[in-house]
Parts: C-alpha cells; sequence; structure tokens
C-alpha cells in the first residue's frame, strides 16, 4: 500500500488508532484525526515511532468545514485518497443499560449528530477527493440490525449510518461498505472480555485492500466473511 493514502476519524484511540496502526505498517499515508488535541499528538507520535507517515488535524465530525480541511491535508500528503474509514462515533451510558425511554433529548441529539450526521459529513467530504477504486469504510454492529435490550440512542444511530452508507453505495461509483467487526474491547463498548482492537485491525486492512469491490458495495461485511475469504 506505499502509494495509497488512508483516513481515519476517530483515529487516537480504540478500533480507529489500531487501524491506523495496521495501514501504517503497510507504508501507506494515514491521516488520521480526533476531538481532543492532547490525545491526538499523543497517538501521532506513538504511532510515528515506527512508521513516520501518519499525520493528522484536530477535528469534530460534526463540523463539515474541518472535515473539510482534513481531506486537503489528505490530498496534500498523498494525493487522491484511497480509503476512509468514517469511524468516529460517540456513545453515552453502560452498554446494555441505556433504556432508549430514559433517553434524554440532548444525549438522542448529540449521539446522532456525531454518529450519522458525522459519518454523512465524513462521506460527503471524501468524494471529491477520492479515487476512482477508493473505497469507503462504515463501522457498525449487529445492534443496527437486531434490537438489544439497552442499547438506546446508539443503536439508532448505527441502523442509520448503514442506512447512508448504502444510499452512497447506489449513489457514487466507488465501493462503500459497512464493516462489522463484532465485540471488540474499546472505551467505547465498554467489553472488557471481547477481542482487542489489533486484532480485528487486519480485517480492515482485507476488506480495504483485497476484498472484491463489487461483493461489498453496499453490503456489510462481518468476522465470518472475512475469515472464510482469508483461510
Amino acid at each position: 500500500m506505499d502509494a495509497n493514502t488512508v483516513v481515519i476519524t476517530g483515529g487516537t484511540r480504540g478500533i480507529g488508532r489500531a487501524v491506523a496502526a495496521e495501514f501504517a505498517a503497510t507504508g501507506a499515508q494515514v491521516v488520521i484525526c480526533g476531538r481532543n488535541n492532547e490525545r491526538l499528538n499523543t497517538a501521532l507520535e506513538e504511532l510515528n515511532t515506527d512508521h513516520e507517515n501518519v499525520s493528522g488535524l484536530t477535528v469534530d465530525v460534526r463540523d463539515e468545514s474541518a472535515l473539510q480541511q482534513l481531506f486537503e491535508h489528505a490530498a496534500e500528503r498523498g494525493g487522491t485518497v484511497d480509503v476512509v474509514v468514517a469511524n468516529a462515533a460517540i456513545n453515552h451510558g453502560e452498554p446494555g443499560k441505556m433504556s432508549l425511554d430514559d433517553e434524554s433529548y440532548d444525549q438522542f441529539d448529540e449521539t446522532l449528530a456525531t454518529n450519522v450526521r458525522g459519518v454523512f459529513s465524513t462521506l460527503k467530504e471524501a468524494i471529491p477527493h477520492l479515487a476512482d477504486d477508493g473505497r469507503m469504510l462504515v463501522p457498525s454492529g449487529s445492534v443496527a440490525r437486531k434490537a438489544k435490550q439497552g442499547m438506546g440512542a446508539y443503536a439508532v444511530s448505527k441502523a442509520a449510518a448503514e442506512a447512508i452508507s448504502r444510499g452512497f453505495s447506489v449513489d457514487i461509483d466507488q465501493s462503500v461498505c459497512v464493516i462489522d467487526p463484532g465485540l471488540v474491547a474499546t472505551n467505547l463498548t465498554g467489553i472488557q472480555k471481547a477481542r482487542d482492537a489489533a486484532d480485528i485491525a487486519p480485517m480492515y486492512l482485507w476488506v480495504a485492500t483485497e476484498a472484491d469491490s463489487e461483493e461489498i458495495d453496499g453490503e456489510v461485511v462481518d468476522l465470518r466473511t472475512w475469515k472464510q475469504s482469508t483461510r
């Protein structure tokens, strides 16, 4: 992937951070962003210890002008953008204990602003810089497709993000797909007894580079698909 440019939102920790390291190890130009400037600088310092090909900006994905600057920065670094991972997301409360009927309006609005509008804005702002054979990945989970008690606005937002992915997949020429890595131990999920983010990072690399672009376009790529295809 030496000549490729990869943009990962929410790339300062968790899955985004692990995926950034995975792509950086291939030699790609990797651009990450996050809302916390201190956390961003720490991530950049650590990621560049081994690779020196990772850059980033402090960006809130709810701000489309900031996203525009992010993709302009990526284009300056590596030309057209080859891969976009719309990873930035937030969650309020403990998974399984976020009853939708108890969700506050403020929390509901903030969750959808980041996890839904943020995904829409990320994909939209990427398109002017996206390579003809570029791919855009939208992380999600089974809660988007099957109701699970106590998942609140987070589940609603993931269902909407998947709909956005499908919509873009039929409206643009490049591939857009949902990637479902299953349960991963991150600060966002609050799940400790789950896969480590580093263990599923190669799945993202496979979807972005080796999976058939037509087969994944508009589809959900899950762990089973990845494992069966890479045996």
